[in-house]
């Protein structure tokens, strides 16, 4: 395995290179007769374009989504679907005067100890211009979640050590950083500027919430819901860190403290928590309350700030990055971080499915309901139909 793939029953490859032709994704693993809306994916990716605002890149894509293969006639067909999004506003140029230098932050020496050779336009497969893969393929998840009542939300929390103290979903999207308060969401934007102003890049924390969870997805001991949250959440480049609930907090509490008292609500029918310290999740499979989970991004590598480093034959520099970049990529990894979430729990669904049936109990049951209402009808209809005949016979 090259490390190029993702997934286990749905399965996501992705390909291509910063500053390459084009970047792209193969869904394997994907139901047939799925309603894919070619809109929705578009959506997502706008989300994650760059040049949206002052705070990110000024590089230009328009990054429009081209599907070459398993849709027919707006539905999936089981096959392979591939998509992929053209890059029109490359300028690899832009790297030639420090190709022999190695960027600190960057992949660029580890690429070449592995590989024997690096693609030093914008670092290729380790640019964060990979991302846009993803997005594309969990747009398409995403609308799987949204048929099953499940809504994922992202949102920046903290920014340069300034941290949101409001929420305000509403607000989210209004604003470019994608916080949920208005009003921390103007201090983070104004740290943004002085950064870049100084040729230097900020960093911060996204939190990301999954509501309307069911009961029981999770595979023990190896693949638990969590590890592999952790592990969708962690291959994007710029996470250097994912904690779940409480996290790292919990830490310092006590048990008595940490812990999530339980009852039975009748209503639901199921075991509920009344807090959710532990972010939704209990060894390893979901509890049915919002998975909660947040991820340290670090500051962008590369910036204009004089640093030092060392060429590629071994001899020391001093190097200034000069191409457009992020000042803080923040508010663009929130479509990123929710699209790898997406997929992970589109995999375990179908990896429940797998293990348990197509049709959980609750969903057997509402069926049966709808079965028992149906024939109410039929009976209904059979008593009117055989009164309004016995009335005719009587007529004649």
């Amino acid at each position: 395995m090259a490390g190029n793939s993702f997934g286990t029953h749905v399965r996501i490859t992705t390909f291509g290179e910063s500053h390459g032709p084009a970047l792209g994704v193969v869904l394997d693993g994907v139901r047939p007769g799925m309603r894919f809306d070619v809109a929705a994916i578009q959506k997502e990716l706008d989300r994650r374009r760059p040049g949206q605002s002052t705070l990110t890149t000024p590089r230009r894509e328009p990054d429009r989504v081209e599907v070459l293969s398993g849709l027919f006639e707006g539905k999936t067909t089981g096959m392979p679907i591939c998509m992929i999004i053209r890059n029109t506003d490359q300028r690899p140029m832009a790297y030639e005067k420090i190709k022999a230098m190695f960027r600190p932050g960057h992949a660029g020496h580890t690429y070449l100890a592995k590989y024997g050779i690096a693609d030093y336009r914008g670092g290729g497969r380790s640019s964060g211009r990979e991302t846009v893969a993803r997005v594309a393929a969990g747009a398409l998840a995403k609308s799987f979640l949204a048929a099953r009542g499940i809504d994922i939300i992202g949102y920046t929390v903290e920014v340069a050590g300034i941290a949101a103290r409001e929420f305000d979903e509403s607000v989210i999207e209004q604003n470019p950083l994608r916080c949920a308060d208005s009003r921390a969401a103007e201090e983070m934007a104004g740290a943004i500027m002085r950064a870049r102003d100084e040729g230097d890049s900020v960093g911060g924390i996204v939190e990301i919430r999954v509501r309307n969870m069911p009961v029981g997805l999770g595979e023990p001991v190896f693949d638990k819901l969590g590890a592999d949250l952790a592990h969708a959440l962690m291959s994007v480049g710029a996470v250097k860190g994912v904690e779940f609930g409480n996290g790292f907090a919990g830490a310092r509490l006590r048990g008595s403290e940490n812990n999530d008292p339980l009852y039975f609500d009748a209503s639901a029918r199921r075991v509920r928590s009344r807090t959710n310290n532990a972010g939704g999740m209990a060894g390893g499979i979901s509890t049915g309350e919002d998975l909660i989970m947040r991820i340290a991004v670090k500051p962008t590598s590369s910036i204009r700030k004089m640093q030092d480093t060392t060429t590629v034959d071994g001899r020391p520099a001093r190097i200034s990055v000069q191409g457009r970049h992020d000042p803080c990529i923040c508010p663009r990894i929130v479509p990123v971080a929710e699209s790898m979430v997406a997929l992970t729990l589109m995999d375990h669904f179908t990896r429940q499915r797998v293990l348990r049936g197509s049709k959980t109990r609750q969903q057997r049951r509402a069926m049966l309901s709808l079965i028992e209402e149906d024939l109410a009808i039929l009976r209904r209809l059979r008593k009117e139909i055989t009164a309004a005949l016995g009335k005719r016979s009587r007529k004649v």
